[in-house]
């Protein structure tokens, strides 16, 4: 399921839900993933809630509170606003940032975790990125030159500080 929020010019959510499809099908992950596209302030309000960090983001993860979650295998929430802040800055469209930002957390979804892997998850999304088309990616862009502002980061919650038999984050808001 995606919701978008904010609108992103050249992006629709059955044409962003069709690329989560590919991105899960090149991943390996199972189940549904719901998709989230908003604005700066409700990354930041996400990412202090589950994270405790009271600074905007351009993407976060959430895997589902069991493993064992039955047909879900998690969220993601993604800025518009960076996205869009992103692809001025590295010459392409919204619309491909926020294509390489699901893909990113469609990664995350699978287990993988760039800061522990040693370059695992990078290898996987640079290779995924070639296939599914898009412009460089999240963490090989940013590894590989500083271009991005060092004061956005991505990130994904560890564990969830709430209950963690809650539902799922974006589903809860969906409703």
């Amino acid at each position: 399921m995606v919701i978008l929020q904010k609108r992103v010019p050249g992006l629709t959510e059955d044409t962003l839900d069709r690329f989560v499809t590919r991105a899960k099908r090149g991943t390996g992950v199972r189940g549904s993933v719901t998709v989230l596209v908003t604005t700066s302030r409700e990354l930041r309000r996400l990412n202090q809630l589950f994270r405790g960090k009271d600074t905007p983001t351009d993407v976060l993860s959430f895997p589902p509170a069991h493993l064992a979650a039955k047909g879900f295998a998690g969220d993601v929430a993604i800025s518009a606003d960076i996205a869009a802040q992103n692809a001025r800055r590295l010459g392409h469209s919204p619309a491909e940032e926020i294509k390489i930002l699901a893909l990113h957390g469609v990664l995350h979804l699978s287990g993988y975790d760039h800061e522990t892997d040693s370059g695992t998850m990078a290898r996987r999304e640079e290779r995924l990125r070639k296939q599914l088309g898009l412009p460089l990616g999240l963490i090989e862009r940013n590894s590989t030159s500083k271009i991005l502002n060092r004061g956005v980061r991505r990130e994904r919650p560890r564990s969830s500080r709430r209950d963690a038999s809650s539902s799922s984050p974006l589903r809860r808001r969906a409703q």
